[in-house]
């Protein structure tokens, strides 16, 4: 079904045609519950901290939680206190949930765990922002809250808008949903403060003359999925050993799989097997084991916190990390220090 969608929205499949009378209702629906906000008939709550909302108008992939943690860490070598809020898709969630490194993937979602489990920061998950923000500022010492997607999400106010562009896919077809993969339309990108381009190459110009920052993820060291379970173990892989050396099977539960497999390769991994799941898959130990009968199991670090509590010895997950220019920090924490002024003077 993915494989499908991906021909339709990114290779020009001719069922475009037939989906685009929904893409028209999918258009009707969200112009007016936009127009309701606007009106003041649905309400928008501002909150007395600076909110960033990283998101995109795609739907999928396209590097949201890497940029999340690169913000996390950003802000707090510059003396501020972040916190985090996120829808927690794929969790099984009531209300809204506190999230913690001894969290489960299937209660809170798999991206809330690996930002939490890479971060430690405070982070609040539920289908209201809204609510899930306001459970932030009670229970946490914060003072800015990073909105983990939302970018639609309009019941919650936002002072800074940052929107993630798949360098290699972008807008595809340009059709919204379901006949392509647009959320809103590019129209959308004139109201973003920052366009982040997940791998390139940069569009020079934009239609709202916003200048794409290109965003690198940058591998880290190998690392046992069984190593999430034990935070004071070490999780480099012994530098004597490379999984390099031999064949390979990579797995990939995420927006755009084969992002993951083409870096594997570019890497100089030997992969011998190449599973794509479903991005959120909920995994089975025993379909997993079977993977990895042969050759080690290679996954990314989103699929790890998923399996670290049933993990074998060779499963393994490759930690990414993002990389963006100075000139962004310089212009992002200009930013960030004008709207603090500016919300302890209201």
């Amino acid at each position: 079904m993915q494989n499908w969608i991906n021909q339709v929205w990114y290779q020009g499949h001719w069922a475009k045609w037939i989906l685009l009378p929904l893409s028209g209702l999918f258009w009707l629906i969200s112009s007016i519950r936009r127009i309701l906000f606007r009106l003041g008939i649905k309400s928008t709550h501002v909150l007395p901290v600076p909110v960033v909302v990283v998101g995109n108008i795609t739907a999928g992939g396209s590097g949201k939680t890497p940029t999340v943690i690169y913000l996390i860490n950003l802000l707090r070598a510059n003396g501020l206190k972040p916190g985090v809020v996120s829808r927690g898709y794929g969790g099984k969630i009531d209300g809204v949930v506190s999230v913690t490194p001894l969290s489960l993937a299937v209660d809170v979602g798999d991206e809330p765990l690996m930002i939490v489990s890479r971060t430690h920061v405070p982070m609040v998950v539920g289908s209201q922002r809204v609510l899930a923000a306001k459970k932030l500022l009670a229970d946490f010492d914060v003072d800015v809250i990073i909105c983990d997607d939302g970018l639609q999400h309009y019941a919650l106010a936002r002072d800074i808008e940052i929107a993630l562009v798949d360098g290699g896919r972008r807008y595809g077809n340009a059709c919204l949903l379901p006949a392509g993969p647009l959320r809103e339309g590019l129209w959308r990108l004139k109201s973003i403060d920052w366009i982040i381009n997940n791998g390139g190459p940069v569009v020079a110009t934009h239609t709202n003359n916003v200048k794409e920052h290109l965003m690198q993820l940058m591998p880290a060291s190998v690392c046992q999925v069984q190593s999430l379970n034990n935070p004071l173990q070490s999780t480099e892989i012994d530098p004597q050993f490379t999984l390099k050396q031999a064949p390979i099977t990579a797995m990939a539960g995420i927006g755009n799989p084969q992002r993951f497999f083409d870096s594997l390769t570019e890497q100089g991994y030997q992969l011998e097997h190449v599973v794509a799941f479903a991005d959120h898959q909920a995994y089975d130990q025993q379909q997993l084991i079977a993977l990895s009968e042969q050759t080690p199991l290679l996954m990314t670090e989103k699929d790890a916190v998923k399996c670290r509590d049933f993990a074998s010895p060779n499963w393994w997950y490759l930690p990414v990390n993002a990389k963006l220019s100075t000139e962004f920090d310089t212009q992002f924490m200009s930013r960030m220090t004008q709207l603090i002024q500016l919300k302890k003077e209201i």
